[in-house]
């Protein structure tokens, strides 16, 4: 079965780290971020930083509250996403 809306999904867990961590992960993990692949977040609070970073290198987002954190879809955007 193949589906073109949601390739792999990779997961990090930065819960409990402290700032700058938590973003340094996250740049990390984009950086080997193949197009078909989709990075999940789960963080303990609303990295609103991140988002404006996400937007400007190409990337989407979808952020989620859960019960005491926030989870993050993250994707890369097929032209680039220049705004």
């Amino acid at each position: 079965m193949h589906n073109t809306h949601a390739g792999s999904v990779r997961q990090l867990d930065v819960g409990g780290l402290e700032p700058p961590q938590p973003m340094q992960h996250i740049l990390e993990a984009l950086d080997t971020l193949g197009p078909d692949e989709r990075l999940r977040v789960l963080i303990d609070r609303d990295p609103i930083p991140l988002y404006q970073l996400l937007r400007r290198y190409g990337f989407a987002h979808r952020t989620s509250p859960l019960e005491t954190r926030y989870e993050v879809l993250i994707w890369q955007v097929p032209d680039g996403g220049d705004a």
